[in-house]
């Protein structure tokens, strides 16, 4: 039986054929098919994502951007996972920031964030 991270990473490799093969077919993703890709399959999760005062556009053009590492208008699956990365690094940043806002421990919040530079407890090794 495969874990729930096996099935995830799976369904990563999975979704980024079916959208990278629409048009052009190739093994690429250009930005409008990494734009639908995301508002298909991500869409609620991007909600949660997204910083205040940006819109969903927005926000995709500029993963798209810090992705696109070669400047090429288009990312392969290697660039695809840094988007992966990054959505997720906000996702997580965002979790601790709504649950510090409502942590009833008069000093939370207030200049007690999270060095993600060390482990602190969620499993997270060492930067290199």
């Amino acid at each position: 039986m495969k874990t729930d991270l096996e099935l995830a990473l799976e369904c990563a490799i999975n979704v980024y054929h079916q959208y990278a093969i629409k048009w052009p077919i190739d093994d690429y993703l250009n930005k409008t098919e990494f734009s639908k890709l995301l508002k298909e399959t991500a869409k609620p999760f991007l909600k949660n994502t997204v910083p205040p005062n940006t819109s969903i556009d927005d926000y995709i053009s500029k993963l798209f951007a810090r992705a696109d590492g070669n400047h090429d208008g288009r990312l392969k699956f290697t660039e695809f996972l840094t988007t992966l990365n990054l959505v997720i690094i906000d996702a997580h940043n965002r979790s601790h920031q709504h649950h510090e806002s409502h942590d009833p421990r008069p000093d939370a919040g207030h200049g007690h964030g999270h060095d993600h530079g060390h482990d602190h407890g969620h499993g997270h090794g060492p930067r290199k």
